[in-house]
């Protein structure tokens, strides 16, 4: 059984970020650091604001944080190293 020539699939518009210029972002500044912590701390939001601080202290990215579990941090009741 053969299969048709299909014509080729192109597309029809280009890319939405063609043109962008794609570079690492800048980093926070100290009042926005401490904006976000205030903000969280008001919310009562206390899971994100210890996320945030871990992130900020240990210079972490957030995908790797939201990955960590407590085994990664903890062992037999006592903070790891």
């Amino acid at each position: 059984m053969e299969t048709p020539n299909l014509p080729a699939i192109r597309a029809l518009r280009t890319a939405w970020d063609k043109s962008r210029i794609v570079c690492q972002k800048r980093p926070f500044r100290p009042k926005h650091v401490w904006a976000i912590r205030v903000r969280l701390e008001v919310a009562e939001n206390h899971r994100d604001l210890a996320l945030f601080n871990l992130a900020i202290d240990s210079k972490m990215r957030g995908c790797d944080l939201v990955k960590m579990k407590v085994v990664d941090v903890m062992a037999s009741g006592q903070l790891k190293e």
